[in-house]
């Protein structure tokens, strides 16, 4: 029998405090806090990073708590050190299509300086134009224009006025209105009933010299109209003439202080022109004119200068390096950008000064952080990322327009092509799951960053795990730890993961033990944290979550839950389970039994007829049942029905943990000999009866001990797990206790055989030649048993025959 019976030496990973180097944790801080256990995943985010090519963009996976997001924004910030900053981004109106706002981008910081100088520049005019509109130049060449109109209208309207007199009517003009009045013989203007006393021979010759007049009207209208547009065209362009040098010089001025290079110089320089030429169009905007028009005359100004505004929206000044952009609420307009719309008469109306820029446009040239999840959840966002990462223009857009209850005026601002480095962050599976589903997004994704779980430990992940212990105190003001403390911390951390070479990659759960032990050490009026704050920190945080774990343990002590701790049972045996509710995690045992008869059903595993049990159950059953198979079917086929069952479990059951301790209660069962009640067991089994690691080992053993502890230790009492499992062990100190003082034991098995062994107190035993084990061994029990079953199934079938 290779039954191993483990000290308390094997039961627990202990650090050293002394093996740390350090007496507490402010002697730390000097030191850099690298990519603790993550040395895969940091090289292919540093590659990924540095690569500029297109379609380079980083999918990160993880479990929260890794520090995937701390890591690779401290990553993305050391990478943006060293590339160049990118320009500022501003949207400017455009005279030939105002609904299609044109996109100029200028070095870093001149965005800001072109908005000042357009608002200055505009300011100075604003002044400077009625100014020289009222100057000498202006007025005496101005006047000469309008007294020469002056002079040709009056000579025309002489010409009318003499055709008028000559036909008897008298004319008379007042702010542009043309009146007429028909005189008598005495000379005095006719009044209604003088007309009425008319003859119908002098009523029809009145009317044809009032259509003769009415014609000659015509004829002066057509001569001086021409002579007035004139007259204000040549206003027009004195005014022009007047103001052209200053517009000029101001323009001169902006560009030269701006000393903007290449296409975008051409392109400001375009835009320039035209503020200038839509300026000069709208002078007489600038000069008031003393009437009731004014507010008319001024609303209509602002509407030209609102124009000339600079939308600045990407402003990179003072940004030394590319920008790095962490989006934690991917909305569509925040990840985009947005139009923003106000409502004038019933309708939604926008201008190119509402345009607002989103993440992707600030990023432009630097890094962008994104949460899959979160961009999974909004399927517009989802989709209309991935059409920016296949053609790499972006077009801000309003979505919602669209179906807006109010007609709305549309917007369509120039595309602006952006190179920005995406950091996708995601769990393990959504990155498969993408891989699968959308290939082509995923091609824009080639580099993967894989944060690991665990990592093998040593000395240098010690120290490193030491100094973010540090740097965790001084960043959130904690008081620091003794060496002594941060050796228990690690201890957790093995915990974390159930091995004794594997410490966690999950620093969430860390930080937060921190926490929680340093306000231990606060209330205690502590200067340093030391190992009693973080074992209390632990203990009450089990008290916060351990009430389903305290149910279970009360439902066996009060005789609800069917255990037997002590004495020996025929196809009875205490089979262990773990539980995880996803805050906490714990064990407890279970009764598994079996019973058998003659037959050839075979065996029958309860749960899963009722569909209680998972698929990886029923394979560890299955497996059982060939095993058992093999070492009995040499002489003949199996005749037997049997039935295994896990007692009161209503919720399911699933894993193969519990194939060993099903397989010792069916050999017990068909051999009719006792099983020990004190060792409970757990063990997945192979076809070759090899015993399997399991997982949750630590919560298993101290679920079944802390039972026991309840119901009194007899010194009998103990577990059998897998000799595989034993690197596995991280122990609490109650338990290791009880080992030494020889109350409780742990032991290990290589084989199925062993176990069996070690529970029935008999030789398993060897098969002969001819497949026969002997009589008194267990194997050879269990054959005699298989033996009559065969005999009594023949016998039935003769019978029957």
């Amino acid at each position: 029998m290779s039954i191993s019976k483990l000290n308390a030496n094997d039961l627990r990973l202990t650090i050293v405090p002394q093996s740390l180097g350090f007496a507490d944790t402010s002697e730390l801080l000097a030191l850099p806090l690298p990519w603790i256990g993550q040395q895969r995943a940091e090289r292919a985010a540093h590659f990924g990073l540095g690569m500029e090519q297109a379609d380079y963009n980083l999918f990160v996976l993880g479990e929260v708590g890794s520090g995937r997001s701390s890591l690779l924004k401290q990553a993305m910030i050391q990478a943006a050190a060293q590339r160049p900053t990118p320009p500022d981004l501003c949207y400017l109106h455009n005279f030939d299509a105002p609904e299609r706002p044109q996109a100029l981008h200028l070095p870093p910081g001149q965005g800001r300086r072109l908005r000042q100088s357009m608002v200055g520049m505009i300011k100075t005019l604003t002044t400077a134009i009625p100014q020289h509109l009222d100057g000498p130049d202006f007025k005496i060449e101005g006047e000469r224009i309008e007294q020469a109109f002056k002079k040709e209208e009056a000579a025309a309207f002489d010409e009318l006025d003499a055709f008028a007199e000559a036909r008897h009517f008298s004319m008379r003009q007042e702010s542009g209105q043309m009146t007429f009045t028909l005189r008598g013989p005495d000379g005095h203007a006719m009044t209604e009933n003088d007309m009425l006393a008319l003859n119908r021979e002098e009523r029809e010759a009145f009317n044809r010299t009032e259509e003769e007049l009415l014609a000659e009207i015509n004829r002066y209208f057509e001569k001086t109209r021409p002579l007035e547009r004139q007259m204000h065209e040549d206003l027009a362009e004195l005014r022009r003439q007047v103001v052209r040098p200053l517009v000029e010089r101001e323009i001169g001025a902006l560009l030269h202080a701006l000393e903007s290079e290449g296409a975008a110089a051409e392109k400001l320089n375009r835009y320039l022109a035209q503020v200038g030429t839509d300026l000069l169009d709208n002078l007489e905007l600038f000069k008031g004119t003393g009437t009731e028009e004014d507010d008319l005359r001024i609303e209509a100004l602002n509407r030209v200068i609102a124009r000339y505004r600079v939308n600045l929206v990407v402003d990179n000044d003072g940004l030394n390096g590319a920008p790095v952009i962490v989006e934690d609420n991917p909305l569509y307009r925040s990840l985009f950008g947005s139009i923003e719309y106000h409502t004038e008469n019933e309708v939604l109306v926008t201008d190119f000064s509402r345009i607002r820029a989103g993440s992707l446009l600030k990023a432009h040239g630097g890094f962008l952080l994104l949460h899959l999840r979160d961009l999974l959840a909004d399927g517009l966002v989802w989709e209309k990322l991935r059409r920016f990462l296949r053609c790499g223009h972006l077009q801000i857009e309003e979505p919602g327009t669209a179906f807006a209850p109010i007609a709305a005026v549309s917007l369509t601002p120039e595309p602006v092509t952006i190179e920005v480095k995406i950091i996708l962050i995601g769990a393990r599976q959504w990155y498969y799951e993408v891989q699968e589903n959308d290939p082509e997004f995923a091609r824009r994704f080639r580099v993967k960053v894989d944060f690991v779980e665990e990592f093998i430990t040593d000395a240098a992940t010690r120290q490193a795990s030491a100094v973010f212990v540090a740097q965790t105190c001084a960043k959130r003001g904690l008081p620091h730890f003794t060496a002594a403390a941060v050796a228990r911390l690690l201890e957790q951390s093995h915990r974390d993961t159930d091995d004794q070479r594997r410490q966690s990659a999950i620093f969430g759960r860390t930080d937060a033990l921190i926490m929680e032990s340093a306000a231990l050490c606060r209330q205690r009026n502590g200067q340093l944290v030391t190992p009693e704050d973080v074992d209390i920190a632990l203990l009450e945080h089990n008290r916060r979550h351990d009430y389903p774990e305290q149910r279970l343990r009360e439902a066996i002590a009060e005789g609800d839950m069917l255990i037997s701790l002590d004495g020996e049972r025929i196809g009875q045996i205490n089979g262990l389970s773990v539980v995880d509710t996803g805050d906490h995690r714990f064990g407890f045992p279970i009764r598994i039994t079996a019973r058998t008869h003659a037959g050839e059903d075979g065996l029958i595993n309860i749960e899963r007829e009722v569909e209680m049990s998972g698929p990886i159950h029923d394979k560890g059953v299955l497996i059982l049942h060939h095993y058992l198979a093999a070492l009995f079917t040499r002489n003949a086929p199996l005749c037997f029905n049997a039935s295994i069952v896990v007692e009161q479990e209503y919720n399911g059951i699933e894993g193969d943990s519990a194939s060993c301790a099903e397989l010792f209660a069916l050999v017990s069962a068909l051999a009719g000999v006792p099983l020990s009640q004190g060792i409970a067991v757990t063990g997945a089994l192979n076809q070759h009866g090899e015993v399997l690691p399991v997982g949750g080992i630590n919560e298993k053993i101290e679920g079944y001990f802390r039972v026991c502890a309840e119901a009194g230790l007899t010194g009998g009492q103990g577990v059998l797990i897998p000799q595989r499992n034993r690197r596995n062990l991280m122990l609490d100190r109650e338990v290791i206790d009880a080992v030494t003082q020889g109350l409780f034991h742990i032991h290990t098995a290589e084989q199925a055989t062993d176990g069996l062994e070690l529970l029935t107190g008999l030789t398993i035993g060897q098969a002969n030649a001819r497949g026969l084990y002997p009589k008194t061994s267990l194997l050879g029990q269990v054959q005699q048993t298989l033996a009559q079953y065969h005999r009594a199934c023949n016998t039935h079938e003769r019978h029957k025959g």
